[in-house]
């Protein structure tokens, strides 16, 4: 079977995925082979290639699905990150330390991640024209407006992702 890109994997950048199917391909049929079977007009190099013209439609299909499940974990993941504009209060968590004290109860470590002030939402701006005269305005903030379009792309990009990657994912 000339599956070799299963659902779940790394993906395959276009030019990977066809050094592979080549290298199964000379593999399979060295290049004498081929042309003894063509001269010969045997069918069998024919029979050969439209099998596995089959099976690699697979292989691009599990292919495009492993792009689709990079993307999506990576979408997701910027999507977990607070926003700027509003900040992260302190968040506090245990975990065991796998030690235990003399009545056998385990022992807890507590973390603290301190909080995240927000971003103010606009900033001033300094322009200075052809005279060199300064002009000061309040602006939105670019940090947040850089965010803000990261998680809007991110959100796109989890809202267009098909059920069958989110399902993996």
């Amino acid at each position: 079977m000339t599956i070799f890109v299963t659902k779940g994997d790394a993906p395959l950048t276009p030019v990977q995925l066809e050094k592979r199917a080549q290298t199964y391909i000379k593999r399979s049929w060295p290049e004498q082979n081929r042309e003894q079977s063509i001269r010969k007009g045997d069918g069998l190099f024919d029979a050969f290639m439209a099998a596995f013209s089959a099976n690699h439609a697979v292989n691009t299909a599990n292919n495009t699905f492993n792009w689709q499940l990079l993307e999506y974990r990576k979408a997701t993941a910027r999507l977990a990150r607070y926003r700027l504009a509003d900040g992260r209060p302190e968040q506090s968590f245990e975990e065991p330390t796998g030690e235990y004290d003399a009545d056998g109860n385990e022992i807890m470590q507590t973390w603290t991640i301190a909080a995240i002030e927000p971003l103010h939402s606009e900033v001033e701006e300094t322009t200075y024209d052809d005279l060199g005269n300064a002009t000061t305005a309040m602006v939105p903030n670019p940090a947040i407006v850089q965010d803000d379009a990261e998680r809007a792309a991110a959100q796109a990009v989890v809202d267009a992702a098909p059920q069958d990657v989110v399902s993996l994912a």
